[in-house]
């Protein structure tokens, strides 16, 4: 069994979804399609939600309407027989419907909102069974809201989805099976979601409790390239990558993959495919867990971090002392990302800087702590990297010109990481990739 992801440019228009179905098709079966949200919808979705949680409900209902107008476009292009379009519109009457009642309902809290952000995914694998039914395709709809399940704090529990889905298939699978990306029931039964970018982590999840035989991502690019091409000329991707590489360069920036999408693949050793759905003849990035070279592989970039740096003399011989520091990140729900020390100080960053007041406030009982914001981690992952002499000169000496305000190096065998201030991004990435990829 194959579990195959299409993003939502990939099902951003009725021709597209209709390449999907093709590529759906071309695959050995059973197989099971995780479909994202048409494109644009979650974001618009995510505004309504916005507005009707400040109160304005009537600004909401008018977003509501321009994307139900794009939707009743939508439909027609997609269905042609007549039973199929008024399938179509039933199905926009129903969803748009629940949206409006939803919207309108003062009071509008947290599970309002994570039930209007499910409705993108429930829209657009009804509407792609829809289509495949018109054309005498034989498929079943299998609610993610059956077995997606996560726990207390967020965390996907792949047994229970095991237990929960495999009834759903039947002792013997066959055909195709149409699910929802992101969106899943949470400890207390209501519908939450595995965050942005979460159609990967459904795929990888989905898979790793089927023990499926691949994992497909299909998105609008030909896999994982050597650097960032928006702001690399040259960039190439790559054909094979390990799990471990993947992992590092999702994480640190790669925006082809969900950052949580390879850890559930990778436990139960399930290859991972990144294919294009606008090129489905290009060769794509596998990524599994074999590897076939050592040396810096690939280079990412991770934007939006913060700096903070804890200066106290009492940290000479101080046992215990890292062990507070990282408590209070703990108690405040933040992780970290890149740590360095020294005898008198301790420097980290992190990506979420909601709890940075309280944070900050907690550590001062500690030391000095000093914040430096806009920053950004430049990655770079291989196989194997800390055993390869000269790699991590190279890279120093690439960005020589530029300030480098931390060096992580070791704490991972595949990663050497750099935070430098934001506004050296593209000047960090052009210089990595010339000294490292083309001298």
């Amino acid at each position: 069994m194959r579990v195959i992801k299409f993003g939502g440019t990939s099902v951003g228009s009725p021709e597209r979804m209709s390449t999907v179905a093709e590529l759906t098709l071309q695959q050995p079966q059973p197989v099971v399609v995780v479909l994202s949200a048409v494109s644009g919808t979650t974001n618009a979705l995510v505004e309504m939600a916005a507005l009707a949680t400040e109160g304005r409900h009537k600004k909401a209902l008018i977003q509501l309407d321009q994307l139900q107008e794009k939707y009743l476009a939508f439909v027609p292009e997609l269905l042609k027989t007549e039973a199929g379009k008024q399938q179509g519109n039933d199905i926009l009457k129903d969803h748009f419907g629940w949206l409006e009642r939803l919207l309108s309902k003062e009071g509008f809290g947290t599970v309002e909102e994570k039930e209007v952000l499910a409705q993108g995914e429930l829209l657009s694998t009804r509407l792609f069974s829809a289509f495949l039914k018109e054309r005498d395709i034989k498929s079943t709809l299998l609610p993610a809201l059956d077995f997606m399940r996560i726990d207390q704090w967020g965390e996907p529990e792949i047994e229970t989805i095991r237990e929960l889905v495999l009834p759903l298939l039947g002792e013997n699978p066959t055909g195709i099976y149409i699910t929802q990306g992101y969106i899943c029931r949470n400890h207390r039964g209501e519908i939450d979601n595995l965050r942005r970018g979460g159609s990967d982590y459904t795929a990888s999840l989905v898979g790793a409790a089927l023990r499926a035989d691949e994992v497909q991502i299909w998105t609008d690019i030909s896999g994982m390239h050597n650097n960032d091409p928006r702001v690399v000329a040259n960039t190439k991707p790559l054909a094979h990558m390990s799990f471990d590489e993947a992992a590092e360069l999702a994480y640190f920036g790669a925006k082809i993959l969900h950052p949580s999408s390879i850890l559930p693949a990778q436990k139960y050793n399930i290859p991972v495919r990144l294919l294009n759905t606008m090129k489905p003849q290009d060769e794509g990035t596998l990524i599994s867990g074999t590897t076939e070279e050592a040396g810096i592989r690939a280079i990412a970039a991770k934007d939006g971090i913060t700096a903070v740096k804890i200066r106290s003399g009492r940290m000479l011989m101080a046992y215990g002392f890292l062990r507070r520091v990282f408590e209070v990140f703990e108690q405040h729900r933040t992780p970290i990302d890149m740590i360095t020390t020294s005898e008198v100080a301790v420097s980290l960053t992190i990506d979420d800087a909601t709890n940075l007041d309280a944070i900050t406030k907690a550590l001062e009982a500690y030391g000095t702590v000093d914040v430096d914001r806009e920053q950004t981690i430049i990655c770079m992952a291989g196989y194997n990297l800390i055993n390869q002499r000269g790699k991590a000169a190279q890279a120093l000496e690439a960005v020589q010109h530029l300030p480098v305000r931390m060096i992580s190096y070791g704490g991972s065998r595949h990663n050497l990481s750099l935070l430098i201030p934001s506004q050296y991004k593209t000047d960090a990435l052009q210089s990595l990739h010339r000294r490292l990829f083309t001298e």
